[in-house]
């Protein structure tokens, strides 16, 4: 009988790739579970399997890590929607339909929402963090500015605000709505946004034509 193949050797790259993969996964457990400030450095090596040395082989402290937590799915939403209006010949509702699609995948993981306050939270604690924290919110508020002036401009449709302060009201609106979870429990948060944004788009007056 022959033996299984062994599985390919991880190079050092490769290895340490998938530490800090599985440290920011266990990080995540844990951060929505107990919170930021109950969850300690030795805590989420521990559930990843690893040891405290693992762990500063990838992060210099808790904090660093969850920066690069929210940055990196900060950065997964931004292009998930920017991917949304890359079809130029995409009409109105196709771009909705579509949109609506990509807030299910909200709905598929609300403890997002969870982290996002727990983050804005700590920010607000710990005058160390704040900067990191508010540099990134800022960067995200601006990523998702960027893809509301889209939405609006390929709908023809003028935003009845700076889409900045769109961003950041509906970055509020995600995280209000995952605290309300117990309340709300039967109205996923995407699909609350998206009744939002259909609402404004739909009051929204169309672009005039010069």
């Amino acid at each position: 009988m022959n033996a299984a193949p062994s599985s390919p050797r991880l190079s050092r790259e490769e290895s340490r790739l998938q530490t800090r993969t599985h440290l920011l996964a266990a990080a995540k457990r844990l951060f929505v579970e107990r919170g930021f400030g109950a969850t300690s450095l030795r805590d989420i090596a521990a559930e990843a399997g690893y040891t405290q040395g693992a762990f500063y082989s990838n992060f210099a402290s808790k904090e660093e890590l969850f920066v690069e937590l929210m940055r990196e799915r900060s950065k997964t939403q931004v292009n998930d929607i920017a991917r949304v209006l890359s079809d130029p010949t995409a009409s109105a509702e196709d771009i909705l339909s579509a949109l609506d699609i990509w807030a299910q995948t909200l709905d598929a993981e609300p403890e997002w929402s969870v982290l996002g306050v727990e983050f804005k939270l700590q920010g607000r604690r710990n005058p160390t963090f704040a900067t990191a924290s508010e540099a990134l919110l800022n960067a995200h508020r601006d990523g998702l500015a960027w893809c509301i002036t889209e939405i609006f401009a390929r709908l023809k449709r003028v935003p009845p605000e700076s889409p900045a302060v769109l961003a950041a009201s509906f970055m509020g609106l995600s995280q209000g709505l995952a605290l309300q979870r117990t309340m709300l429990s039967e109205v996923p948060i995407g699909h609350m946004i998206m009744v939002f944004l259909r609402g404004l788009i739909a009051a929204a007056p169309p672009v005039r034509r010069s």
